[in-house]
């Protein structure tokens, strides 16, 4: 399973929205990466939605990955798993997922980053990198500098999170990340579709200049 080429763009579900009414929407505006996160939801839930947004994914080519739970990216034959430095060590969820299935590990410094390459993630998630909301931290937001000095020491893609909005998200690119993951950006936004639409065009451009060396 490879991740899309870059841009990517990520949508997080989120606890105060329906996963159901804003997958298609994101999907529709060009998400290419969908990743169901429900800290609250039972694990009965999570199948349950998982079940409901794979096909949808399947049909809009996006992938379709499971925060922290291998047992549910599994049982419901999701594309992967999104793991915290919490949850069961990526080496491990190597061993269970074996080389078909995508592994993404949470990272917030150039240590854990180069740290889950070598133990087998297929993408670094970087971040927090600007200011937050979305979910309490407990350091000081990185930066964009931090993303050059992480992209440079890895070669597995970095998707950058934490605080991205449309103006930003230029930024993120232009500092060397494969993509963005976001939360409230677009499912707090008025027209999730819309939304990220906006963010993927912006990547776009950005990604076309870097790759023409700022021409």
């Amino acid at each position: 399973m490879n991740l899309p080429h870059s841009p990517i763009l990520c949508v997080i579900t989120d606890e105060d929205t329906d996963p159901l009414e804003i997958v298609p929407l994101a999907l529709k505006g060009g998400a290419n990466m969908i990743q169901l996160r429900r800290k609250k939801a039972s694990g009965r839930e999570l199948c349950r939605l998982a079940e409901a947004l794979l096909p949808l994914c399947r049909n809009a080519g996006a992938l379709f990955i499971v925060n922290d739970r291998a047992d549910i990216a599994l049982a419901t034959q999701a594309d992967g798993v999104h793991l915290g430095q919490d949850d069961i060590p990526v080496h491990a969820a190597r061993q269970l997922f074996g080389p078909g299935k995508i592994i993404g590990a949470s990272t917030s410094s150039l240590d854990e980053a180069v740290r889950a390459e070598r133990d087998g993630a297929d993408y670094a998630g970087f971040g927090h990198i600007f200011p937050t909301g979305s979910k309490a931290k407990g350091y000081a937001p990185l930066g964009a500098e931090a993303i050059s000095l992480a992209a440079a020491a890895i070669r597995i893609p970095l998707i950058a999170i934490g605080g991205i909005t449309r103006e930003n998200a230029g930024t993120i690119i232009a500092h060397g990340a494969a993509g963005i993951a976001v939360i409230s950006a677009v499912t707090q936004a008025e027209s999730p579709e819309d939304a990220a639409r906006s963010l993927m065009d912006i990547m776009n451009i950005m990604h076309a200049t870097r790759a023409g060396g700022g021409a």
